[in-house]
């Protein structure tokens, strides 16, 4: 098979080994010249016995004195690099060299991350995300100003804070120690603080095998790169019902886009057996939600969003809150609004504008079906808020109970469509999916408008 592989290493700077020595055999390597010298020396030296696997013992041996290939050299890769990904000359000279080759190859490409930017590439971690730029100056803005802390603040000092008082905790993230503010902790204690890079699968195998031994692990990790640990999630922590928590940031829309948004969690999570999701909607709730998790027995999940919450005040007590019970923020008549999570807050503001009954439901799995009967029984419309896909997500979850129950009453999902959203602000990216307070009340009033059929039950 012929074929070409590049390996990008996007590094917060270049590598310190890859000197002028390093990157002279890096272009001899990728020369036609040598190329075509070692193409001719391998046909006319295969003819000689022993003589070509002596000269291939010979190159391999200058390449690993100053390039790091030998590894997919002996995979049977032509390892050809290191190369500065910034020299654009020097990378389409050797993709031009090695096009053409009858044998797979190895490509090399070094880059930093930011590369050209300054803030960038004096702060990599902290200018990660470039939602934040000027385009007309190209500088970064100012954070907003609030005394509230992010809902990833809450999470490192409630981890330190548990840490404190249980020595059986183990904190796991796969790369995202800032990210995930886990500074803190690793710190504080750095015996019971496991990076597994880059390698999601790895950290929820990781917690399963520590759950097993009687610790109990705690997953700090990003929406959607939890997806890439979905399998292990099943298979070695929900089958055997083992005591992991997987503290679940940046859920919902983000200005990443696509690749970013956590806007599957509450689909994905909800259908495994065994699992307990909760989804937060202020920072108190966070706080003691996370609590709740981590005393509770069996898998479970707390899913919060990036950034700051609306303001509440943060209590340093830890209560464990009553499992699958919603809370009633707001009394009201015809219209019940069931939001999840960070949808809390504009439904709100929506219920004293419709006098709408407006409920935090809390918990994902198990759901309030108590409650939520009584408000079938009582109500015209029930609206459900969440931000994640609406395509079996939380609002599916009340669906189904519903329909299982008899009830025949008018329901509305409001979440993510059944697309991609592309990068934007957070605010705006909201706007779009209608999941604002402007577009959750201009959807309401709009099926108010539709026939009022009485719900009953069976």
């Amino acid at each position: 098979i012929d074929m070409a592989l590049s390996l990008s290493t996007t590094s917060m700077s270049i590598s310190k080994n890859v000197g002028g020595l390093s990157k002279y055999f890096a272009r001899i390597l990728s020369s036609r010249t040598y190329i075509s010298m070692r193409e001719g020396s391998k046909k006319l030296l295969s003819r000689i016995p022993h003589a070509w696997e002596l000269a291939k013992r010979t190159e391999g041996s200058m390449k690993g004195m100053f390039v790091p290939g030998m590894l997919f050299e002996e995979l049977g890769l032509n390892y050809i690099g290191p190369i500065d990904g910034h020299d654009v000359l020097s990378l389409v000279s050797a993709f031009e060299n090695i096009r053409d080759l009858k044998r797979p190859q190895f490509l090399h490409v070094i880059t930093q991350k930011g590369k050209g930017y300054g803030p960038a590439e004096d702060s990599p971690v902290g200018t990660h995300s470039m939602s934040k730029i000027e385009k007309s100056t190209k500088k970064s803005l100012p954070e907003k100003t609030s005394n509230s802390p992010k809902y990833s603040n809450i999470f490192g000092q409630w981890l330190v804070d548990m840490a404190e008082v249980d020595d059986k905790l183990v904190g796991i993230t796969p790369a995202m120690k800032e990210g995930s503010d886990l500074v803190a902790f690793s710190e504080r204690f750095p015996e019971r603080y496991y990076d597994v890079a880059i390698a999601e699968q790895h950290a929820v195998t990781l917690a399963a095998g520590l759950a097993c031994e009687g610790a109990r692990p705690i997953v700090a990790i990003y929406s959607t790169f939890l997806q890439r640990g979905y399998d292990q999630l099943i298979h070695d922590v929900a089958v055997q019902n083992l005591n992991v928590m997987f503290a679940i940031d940046r859920a919902g829309l983000l200005e990443d886009g696509p690749t970013h948004s956590g806007a599957f969690d509450l689909s994905f999570l909800r259908c495994v057996p065994n699992m307990i999701v909760m989804a937060p909607s202020d920072e108190n709730e966070t706080r003691q939600m996370l609590y709740t998790a981590y005393v509770t027995e069996g898998p479970t999940a707390v899913r919060y969003p990036r950034g700051k919450g609306p303001g509440v005040t943060i209590e340093k007590n830890m209560t464990a809150l009553p499992i699958g019970k919603a809370r009633v923020m707001r009394e009201g008549s015809q219209v019940a609004i069931l939001a999840f999570g960070s949808m809390v807050t504009p439904a709100q503001q929506v219920g004293e504008k419709l006098d709408a009954t407006v409920i935090d439901m809390r918990f994902v799995k198990p759901l309030d079906e108590t409650l939520i009967s009584e408000i079938a029984l009582s109500h015209d419309l029930i609206v459900t808020v969440e931000e994640n896909a609406v395509m079996g997500g939380a609002g599916s979850a009340v669906n189904e109970f519903l329909a299982r129950e008899g009830f025949t009453c008018r329901t509305m999902n409001l979440g993510i469509p059944d697309e991609f959203i592309p990068h934007g602000n957070p605010d705006g990216m909201l706007a779009q999916c209608g999941l604002d307070a402007g577009g959750i009340e201009a959807s309401i009033r709009t099926r108010l408008k539709t026939s009022k059929p009485k719900a009953v039950s069976s």
